[in-house]
């Protein structure tokens, strides 16, 4: 992400914390749903202080257009129109099939009207939820408060519990290994494997923003003993005996020969739509692991392989 664009976005989040009623401007964009992961990675990088996802998985609120079937409509609000016109511009190139509109959104307290669309979930021996859902997190959980700022990973979304729920299982089997989160976004990941008792715990990904805001959400939970960072992965020393990837399934096909050496023994992907599954897991059986299960929420799907 651009250092402008980071600043523009912590000023915004702040803003938006503190309750400051701000004017916006929408881009809503209509695509083909196989497409919505890069979507929403290109608005981001554009300065999107914000995203709204429709699609197959998600439920759409009452009064607001759905998608149609075998699409996903993207809700980005910028602060100003030059950003949208520009993240525009890169999607118009990307993906031709995207039908756009711009326009300006009346002033609203968004500080409020978000939280609505945030939901708690639970996940074998996990709780993840917002803060503001303390008084309702189960005592017999393991639980984690995720604040749903810039970074992703927030526990509600299909990828992020199929992913919980390989964690939970592997740590359940095997207390005290060593996991790896690549691409870790809010940190969600590796902090549930440390809950549950993972040894070295480490959690790396090329955003800066979402680095920031891991090692805050780490503080706020209480959780020491993660290495958060943005170092590559031929920086990161050893192997692990669980490594996680939830992000988009071309990073993951690309990355396989980076992520592929550091599996000790079980490697969990994510972030990959049933119809990408092939490839993705082709791309690593090619760097010498095999297969060892899959399973799938509506049309994402998680891919597991051991060495």
């Amino acid at each position: 992400m651009k250092a402008r664009t980071l600043k523009a976005v912590e000023h915004n989040r702040e803003l938006l914390l503190q309750g400051v009623r701000m004017a916006w401007y929408s881009l809503t964009v209509d695509i083909p749903e196989l497409e919505s992961e890069i979507a929403q990675a290109v608005l981001y990088e554009h300065g999107a202080s914000g995203l709204e996802v429709r699609d197959s998985l998600n439920l759409t609120m009452k009064g607001v257009r759905p998608p149609a079937k075998g699409e996903a409509i993207l809700v980005a609000y910028f602060e100003n129109t030059d950003d949208a016109k520009s993240a525009q511009e890169q999607l118009t190139e990307e993906i031709p099939a995207a039908k756009f509109a711009l326009e300006e959104v009346v002033e609203r307290d968004w500080s409020t009207e978000w939280r609505s669309q945030i939901r708690s979930v639970q996940v074998g021996r996990l709780w993840v939820g917002p803060p503001w859902e303390k008084d309702k997190a189960p005592a017999d959980k393991v639980c984690l408060f995720i604040e749903p700022k810039m970074a992703f990973g927030t526990g509600d979304h299909p990828t992020t519990s199929l992913c919980l729920e390989a964690v939970d299982d592997f740590m359940s089997a095997n207390p005290g290994v060593d996991v790896l989160d690549v691409g870790t976004g809010t940190g969600v990941l590796a902090f549930a494997a440390k809950k549950l008792g993972a040894g070295r715990c480490v959690g790396v990904d090329n955003d800066e923003m979402s680095v920031v805001l891991a090692k805050e959400c780490a503080e706020e939970n209480g959780i020491s003993g993660v290495e958060l960072s943005t170092k590559t992965l031929d920086e990161i020393e050893g192997q692990f005996d669980l490594v996680l990837a939830n992000i988009l399934a071309n990073t993951l096909t690309e990355l396989a020969p980076l992520i592929a050496p550091k599996v000790k023994r079980r490697l969990v992907l994510a972030g990959v739509l049933v119809p990408q599954a092939q490839d993705v897991t082709a791309a690593f059986v090619a760097q010498g692991l095999k297969p060892a299960g899959e399973k799938s929420i509506g049309e994402w799907i998680r891919i597991e392989l051991e060495r």
